[in-house]
């Protein structure tokens, strides 16, 4: 008999016609892989906003404010001992999640995806680490960690897994695009902290180069308004996704923080370039095809003239990649969550 295993997230999801939708991709994938070992209940905040991606369970629950998810949390201890607590990134909702589950006895698993730090002060100034700091100094202490980089546990103990959304139809049939224009690719959500805006400036009037954005929440409007930019909504089928990688030659990803994107994965995977900026360097380890540029157009355009002078020998190079797929990533981290 499966064990059971309550992931509790910040995420919205949407309820239509009995089935639950997200945007998020992992929310989506991650518990549905990690279904295959524990019985699975998903706790997350109610959506009134139409979401892009199924999830494939049958336990998923959401709700309308924090009340009600306390109520549930509380519901969700007194069930089962040998139940797993499993709690996807620290922000206020899951900080307050994480001590109820202690005071009830609980040791939650924290699943660290992104540099915190970096995120918040993104989004509210210089005040936005410290808020982040008061809670995860808190959360490391009461919780067991996992991570996917090393330098985003700050010292604290931890698992380390490198997650990933590739299976054998990403890495089929790729092939050497057109190079004569900058084909620009971001996909991911539309926000101020992934730098999408920045980048939409950076190019603003330079006619010989297009950004496609793939991420766009549906009944929602963006005020990027530029005749160089296209914006999509959020992609769940993979064949049309790769097909957007593969239409374009460079991907750019401008986020001011970032942990382990994935979309990194499936740019490499279809051979294509990536531009990142200096503030996540620390993702390359050592994949080949990523270049790093400052926040300034000069250098952002000496990267893609460099990029278009010897695209065919950075493509060869990149094949050398060990790109990490979602199967090994789900068993890595079931281990982790065993383990505790």
């Amino acid at each position: 008999m499966k064990k059971k295993l309550f992931i509790f997230s910040n995420e919205r999801i949407y309820l239509q016609n009995g089935k639950f939708f997200c945007d998020n991709l992992d929310l989506k994938t991650t518990p549905e892989g990690l279904n295959k070992r524990f019985e699975i209940n998903l706790f997350g905040r109610k959506s009134t906003k139409q979401r892009t991606h199924e999830i494939k369970i049958k336990k998923v629950k959401a709700f309308n404010n924090i009340f009600s998810y306390i109520t549930a949390v509380i519901n969700s201890t007194s069930k089962d001992k040998e139940a797993k607590y499993f709690v996807i990134s620290i922000n206020p909702y899951t900080f307050i999640i994480c001590v109820l589950l202690r005071l009830l006895r609980k040791k939650p698993i924290v699943y660290l995806r992104s540099d915190g730090y970096g995120e918040y002060k993104s989004i509210l100034g210089s005040v936005g680490p410290l808020i982040y700091h008061l809670m995860f100094t808190l959360v490391s202490l009461i919780s067991n960690l996992i991570s996917c980089r090393e330098y985003i546990l700050k010292g604290k103990k931890g698992k380390i897994v490198n997650p990933s959304q590739l299976d054998s139809v990403w890495f089929r049939k790729t092939k050497t695009p057109d190079i004569k224009n900058f084909k620009l690719l971001y996909v991911g959500r539309i926000r101020v902290e992934k730098g999408i805006f920045f980048l939409a400036d950076l190019i603003k009037n330079k006619r010989n180069i297009a950004l496609n954005i793939v991420g766009a929440e549906k009944h929602t409007s963006y005020k990027i308004n530029q005749s160089n930019i296209k914006i999509h909504l959020a992609q769940n089928n993979k064949s049309k996704l790769i097909k957007f990688y593969d239409d374009h030659n460079i991907f750019v990803l401008p986020s001011y923080t970032e942990g382990h994107p994935m979309v990194i994965l499936e740019a490499l995977a279809r051979r294509r370039p990536v531009i990142i900026f200096d503030e996540i360097r620390h993702i390359i380890g050592n994949k080949k095809g990523i270049f790093v540029a400052r926040r300034n157009f000069l250098s952002f355009f000496e990267i893609l003239n460099h990029i278009q002078k010897n695209y065919k020998k950075i493509q060869k190079e990149m094949i050398k990649n060990k790109l990490v797929t979602n199967k090994e990533f789900i068993e890595k981290l079931i281990k982790s969550i065993e383990y505790y």
